[in-house]
């Protein structure tokens, strides 16, 4: 049977954000955050959370792009209800202490986890022994994974990835464990672009493995070691880097709040830095699945103008209104390209995103922008698919294409959540399905079949 925990947690929404992003869930009732009101939500957020449940000694699995640029933060007292943990700030010369005794997991017992063994076949529920949480790590009690089409790819085998592997990389819960501590210096790194994180790249998505090379599932029975597509987050536990906190209001659920750490999260990467969306703008999003109408609304949030939503399937372009579409193209009915151009009085989009990953619709991103515009690319294809483009077009014109894999986790995600809080993103109608954990594999079935509108998420509680 899975191990037993105290009656008290810290309730935390992560997720990918390509260099394992992980968020700090309030519960304001029993945990009480000092200065919250002095800082305001989104600099404590940032300077203070972040910097906190960091590992006590210097190790090689804290490696990312992570830079924390102020050490101001005050105090906080997460004695309420928290077997008396207490996070302080601490300046150059400090290290962070937690007590130990503020998270209890038992030793031993086991949890289940959903698993990919190879391309097109269906994907396993299987037991491993528990995770435990390395220097710098935190162990997670999950909550809701959300249903991604990058798990899909490695599904389908359009995208390599190590095999067999635990998939699910969108996901909230409530932290349990955590790993040894270590001084802040060990994370800190340029400022920059969080979202190309050289090691994310080099252990995760080449090795299916955290920052020191190893994984941290093994089967129950067998010890057969498998490999993690992100955390691994599609389970009962999940092992993830401590080295990105962040406080949500207890108003957010577990299950909608778990789209905020990929679909939404990279929404907004995709038009605060790729596109640089500005009041007036026109923009137009091609392909609105949970990405994609994550644009939809962030572009909204920015103050775009026209705002076009382009899909083949009549129910998403629907619901793209309720996101702020103020145009909707069938592109099974109707040439996007010509339409958008309509639209636009014969110029073309200011922005245009692909969200998608086909060869198809990364021709008509390019081909939908003015003079002088941005076509930004945020869908993944199949592993070796080729995009074309009119070169002089390119050339003559000034078109920019660019691409956009995430957000930069210590400047974004406050800014998501803020988005969340306040209303702005509606995160209700953006989860328009949830599965059960037993469900899992019918979820990926459904999104692969086009039956999830937007984003659809698994409940593990």
């Amino acid at each position: 049977m899975t191990p037993s925990f105290a009656s008290s947690y810290i309730r935390v929404q992560i997720g990918q954000i390509h260099c394992f992003l992980i968020s700090l869930l309030q519960n304001f009732k029993n945990l009480r955050c000092h200065s919250i009101q002095d800082m305001g939500l989104s600099h404590l957020i940032q300077r203070s959370i972040t910097k906190k449940l960091l590992p006590s000694k210097p190790s090689n699995i804290i490696s990312s792009s992570w830079f924390l640029a102020d050490t101001t933060a005050k105090s906080f007292d997460l004695s309420g209800g928290f077997n008396g943990a207490k996070i302080n700030s601490f300046d150059d010369n400090d290290s962070l202490k937690i007590s130990n005794s503020s998270y209890h997991v038992s030793s031993g017992g086991f949890m289940r986890g959903v698993v990919f063994w190879e391309p097109n076949k269906p994907v396993t529920i299987e037991e491993f022994q528990m995770p435990r949480p390395k220097a710098g790590e935190v162990l997670i009690k999950t909550k809701a994974c959300g249903v991604c089409h990058s798990d899909l790819h490695v599904i389908k085998g359009e995208i390599p990835f190590p095999s067999p592997c635990a998939i699910g990389h969108e996901i909230t819960g409530e932290v349990v464990e955590h790993g040894e501590l270590s001084d802040r210096k060990t994370i800190e790194r340029e400022m920059g672009h969080d979202d190309l994180c050289e090691d994310f790249f080099a252990y995760n998505r080449s090795k299916g493995t955290l920052y020191d090379g190893e994984t941290r599932l093994f089967l129950r029975n067998s010890g057969k070691p498998i490999s993690m597509y992100s955390m691994g987050g599609l389970a009962e536990y999940c092992v993830v880097p401590a080295h990105g906190l962040t406080i949500l209001p207890n108003s957010l659920p577990y299950s909608e709040s778990a789209i905020l750490g990929c679909a939404v999260f990279t929404a907004y990467g995709a038009m605060a830095h790729a596109a640089q969306v500005r009041p007036g703008d026109s923009v137009a999003v091609i392909g609105v699945g949970g990405v994609g109408s994550s644009c939809l609304q962030i572009a909204r949030a920015f103050g775009a103008s026209d705002i076009i939503a382009v899909d083949v399937q009549d129910e998403k372009l629907e619901k793209a209104k309720t996101f702020g579409a103020t145009a909707t193209i069938n592109s099974k009915i109707e040439d996007p390209i010509e339409r958008i151009k309509e639209i636009t009085g014969g110029r073309g989009v200011d922005i245009a995103v692909e969200a998608l990953g086909k060869p198809l619709t990364f021709s008509q991103c390019t081909q939908s922008v003015r003079d002088g515009g941005k076509a930004v690319m945020i869908g993944l294809a199949q592993a070796g698919a080729i995009g074309e483009i009119d070169i002089n077009r390119l050339v003559r014109r000034k078109v920019q294409v660019i691409g956009s894999y995430g957000g930069r986790a210590r400047q974004d995600l406050p800014k998501v959540v803020k988005l969340a809080e306040s209303g702005i993103f509606n995160l209700a109608d953006a989860v328009t399905r949830k599965y059960g954990f037993e469900e899992a594999g019918k979820a990926f079935q459904d999104l692969n079949q086009g039956k999830i509108v937007s984003r659809a998420v698994v409940e593990i509680m």
